[in-house]
């Protein structure tokens, strides 16, 4: 069973006005697979789509063999996501709102120890029970990640989790991806950084403009060479057309 299976999706915000027209591919059980493409490709339109977010126009998105459209609470009770924007309630402690988040996924007795070890993984110890408003953007960051991994989810979508870190937190998240890939998960995100994408990913789709250019191979026999090269090569040649 594949982990995400996107067959014809289409977002369309207003008549004749496609945000993502027709895109299909299919990421695997413990894959992590990279989600590219130029601002405005419809990355987030994508995400926001698998994750219940947005109704689908046409098409079908599936999570570990749950219509997203038919089945949202099933669908969503095997992913953890974590937003670009990175939004917390800034009137509670950083404790409190992962223990809020815990409790919408009904995490049970094994929360405490859950919680300490993710803690302990981004290193926020220190901050963990001062209120969120007082956090700085990377701060902020590491408890939506907490949070998003709390109930251990099958599947851990992340948009653009690398934008505006440090180099420390961006190991720290790589080291995530990697912990949720060994314990059997799959790990989906969309980010501006392709050399961390060829490094960590095992294949990788290509948006532009909407439209799925190709899903790359980035571990097999035929995977390409630099990413970032073919990124920019294949962008310059799509948008002479």
């Amino acid at each position: 069973m594949n982990a995400i299976e996107i067959t014809n999706f289409t977002e369309e915000y207003a008549k004749g006005v496609k945000a993502v027209e027709n895109v299909s591919f299919q990421v695997g059980e413990g894959e992590i697979f990279g989600f590219i493409g130029m601002n405005g490709a419809g990355k987030s339109t994508t995400i926001k789509a698998l994750t219940g977010q947005l109704p689908i126009t046409a098409g079908k998105i599936t999570v570990l063999g749950h219509d997203v459209a038919r089945e949202p609470l099933a669908a969503k009770q095997l992913i953890g996501y974590c937003p670009d924007d990175h939004a917390v309630y800034e009137n509670m402690t950083g404790r409190q709102y992962v223990n809020f988040i815990a409790d919408v996924f009904r995490v049970g007795k094994e929360r405490t120890k859950r919680i300490d070890g993710l803690v302990k993984l981004f290193g926020i110890g220190y901050a963990f029970d001062r209120y969120t408003g007082t956090y700085s953007h990377g701060m902020k960051q590491k408890i939506c990640l907490i949070a998003s991994l709390v109930h251990s989810p099958k599947l851990w979508v992340l948009d653009e989790p690398l934008t505006g870190l440090d180099a420390g937190m961006v190991q720290q998240v790589k080291a995530a991806m990697l912990r949720q890939k060994k314990r059997g998960g799959t790990v989906f995100f969309s980010s501006h950084n392709l050399d961390v994408v060829q490094k960590i990913c095992d294949r990788a789709a290509f948006l532009h403009k909407g439209k799925l250019v190709e899903v790359l191979d980035l571990r097999g026999p035929r995977r390409v060479g630099s990413l970032e090269e073919h990124f920019f090569q294949v962008t310059k040649e799509l948008d002479k057309q």
